[in-house]
């Protein structure tokens, strides 16, 4: 058996040791992007970067991404934290904090289409998802012997009909509650509410079209019954209205009326795991804000 040997397991030393995120979303007005700065000047901090936008600037929502550098970042983190409180409650804001040291923990879904798996696992043997895949939960067993040759845990969980909410409630138990995003890489299952209220925003699903066309099952064959002249793959973080989440990232291909249905498959295969990843790689790097059923992307 080929062994594959993940990169990351040999870098000792984490070169962002000392580095942080912070996302902000608020009713825009004077002074936020003076007040944040300050406050992390004040307190030591070197900015790296700084995103700002906003959806209207009488009254509309603004959104801020910030990245800085801070010495001692794990001694001080818990008093900014609590310090910047004065200010996000100033402005009404919506905050969080990462420290960029600490990997985020991803759990993959997946049925039988290996195609989107495959360019995640590719992707974080090579470095290019500063994350931690702590698993691979299925519904078939198609996949477990070249996940677990990477050294990841690959879970097995049938469902059917009769056994849905059982096999739910073992993926829950399984994940436990130190995973901070799970990815539907072509996970052929329609996720429950209950399921989607203990992960909300932290869902990320990859569709096959370009939505809003083409919800739900087969759409290639939608696609090609209604003759398009070009298909696509959509990102979206899922919620209970069925592939209406708010999307993340898309893509599309031109193609022709000579190519049937497989030919449209095989040419969105590419467009789902480019998109995929996209996705996956800025939700790791906290450059993604949710307001209602839109995405603000800092990419």
């Amino acid at each position: 058996m080929e062994v594959h040997i993940n990169k990351n397991l040999s870098l000792s030393k984490n070169p962002h040791k000392e580095r942080a995120r912070m996302l902000i979303s608020c009713p825009d007005g004077p002074g936020i992007v003076a007040a944040v700065s300050d406050f992390l000047y004040q307190h030591g901090a070197n900015i790296i970067q700084s995103d700002q936008y906003t959806m209207d600037p009488s009254g509309g929502m603004f959104f801020m991404r910030v990245e800085f550098d801070l010495h001692e970042l794990d001694r001080k983190l818990p008093e900014i934290e609590a310090e910047f409180k004065v200010i996000a409650s100033k402005f009404t804001m919506d905050w969080k904090i990462h420290n960029v040291s600490r990997k985020k923990r991803l759990a993959i879904f997946v049925s039988k289409e290996d195609h989107c798996l495959v360019e995640l696992l590719w992707q974080w043997q090579a470095g290019d998802l500063d994350a931690e895949i702590a698993m691979v939960v299925s519904n078939h067993p198609d996949m477990k012997e070249y996940v677990e040759s990477f050294g990841i845990p690959y879970h097995l969980i049938t469902v059917t009909a009769d056994t849905k909410k059982e096999a739910e409630q073992k993926q829950l138990e399984v994940i436990g509650d130190d995973i901070d995003v799970i990815i539907l890489a072509r996970y052929m299952q329609i996720i429950s509410p209950t399921f989607i209220h203990h992960y909300r925003n932290r869902i990320i699903n990859i569709h096959h079209s370009f939505l809003p066309a083409f919800v739900g099952g087969k759409p290639y064959s939608q696609a090609y019954q209604r003759g398009v002249k070009i298909i696509g793959a959509t990102a979206h973080y899922v919620t209970e209205e069925l592939d209406g989440g708010p999307i993340i990232e898309q893509d599309v291909q031109r193609v022709s009326h000579r190519d049937d249905v497989s030919e449209l498959k095989r040419i969105g295969r590419t467009i789902e795991r480019v998109v995929l990843a996209r996705a996956v790689k800025w939700h790791i790097e906290d450059r993604i804000l949710v307001h209602e059923n839109k995405t603000v992307v800092f990419n």
